[in-house]
């Protein structure tokens, strides 16, 4: 199943390593490809940037050095989507644009996230969902059929 994954359950993943999380289990599930995480150009820098700040490293459970091994590990299970159109759906946050893009340019059933709130404000629907974590498992666990999409 192609889903997008926002920077923010990475930055949870690296702060806060507890399998028990919703967050982990999700970005374990693309570490065994279970999911098929996709990955376009904005966010390979969005992930780039955001955890190499030095609040996020400071943060963190795990040394820099570590952060670059586990952010390697798991772009390596990504699938990379070219987004050929920006269909800019006027969400409230601006930056949060080029999740849609990427979703509908990928074909993604799913963008999983923390911040569900500023997803769903745009204006255009599309035929995915923005769930949190704990959503999707929930769904996903509660749904054997989801394998199609």
């Amino acid at each position: 199943m192609k889903v997008i994954i926002d920077t923010n359950i990475l930055v949870i993943v690296l702060l806060s390593p507890s399998r028990r999380s919703a967050s982990y289990k999700v970005f374990e599930m693309c570490l065994k490809r279970q999911l098929q995480p996709q990955v376009g150009c904005a966010l390979f820098n969005e992930y780039e940037d955001v955890l190499a700040r030095p609040h996020i490293q400071e943060r963190a459970s795990y040394p820099a050095e570590e952060i670059e091994h586990i952010l390697d590990g798991f772009l390596s299970v990504c699938v990379w989507s070219k987004v050929h159109y920006l269909w800019r759906p006027n969400l409230k946050d601006e930056g949060d644009n080029h999740l849609i893009d990427l979703a509908v340019a990928s074909n993604a059933a799913y963008i999983i996230t923390k911040n569900i709130k500023d997803l769903n404000s745009g204006d255009l629907r599309f035929g995915f969902r923005s769930v949190t974590p704990e959503n999707f498992l929930e769904v996903y666990h509660g749904n054997n059929n989801l394998s199609h999409h």
